[in-house]
């Protein structure tokens, strides 16, 4: 299974990715939101080579497109409907802010910052995983 990371932290983003590929998953690994949507312009217009992803993780500020921009552009693509998206941000958000977020065809979930520890990150992005395959409709937490 191949998962979406996209940090502009380099130390958050190649913890992430190991933690990811410890877990026996393949990482594609962006450091900006702007090489993903560049990646995303590929893929709609089916010249990329590379696997659609089961899921994504985005960070939500970074350089060039923020991971929400982002996350509405996959959304739009059919390749990308179905996928667990989780939000990360070291920032407060409001409620209303949450709400807009995580809503239908929008993120699966926010995930703060600092990261939880490693078993406890990897059991709550699978269980996002395990939810949205048993109900693609569903969102949030």
């Amino acid at each position: 299974m191949s998962w979406l990371i996209a940090e502009d932290e380099t130390d958050i983003r190649n913890l992430v990715a190991m933690m990811c590929r410890v877990w026996g998953h393949e990482t594609l690994v962006f450091e900006d939101g702007q090489k993903v949507w560049d990646w995303l312009d590929e893929v709609e217009a089916g010249v990329s080579q590379t696997n659609i992803p089961e899921f994504a993780l985005l960070d939500i500020r970074m350089p060039g497109k923020r991971g929400d921009e982002v996350m509405r552009r996959m959304r739009t693509l059919p390749q990308f409907a179905d996928i667990p998206i989780v939000l990360m941000t070291a920032f407060a958000l409001s409620d209303a802010e949450k709400a807009n977020l995580v809503s239908p065809n929008a993120a699966d979930h926010i995930l703060g910052k600092p990261l939880p520890d490693f078993e406890s990150l990897r059991t709550l992005l699978h269980d996002i995983l395990a939810k949205k395959q048993v109900n693609p409709e569903s969102y949030g937490k």
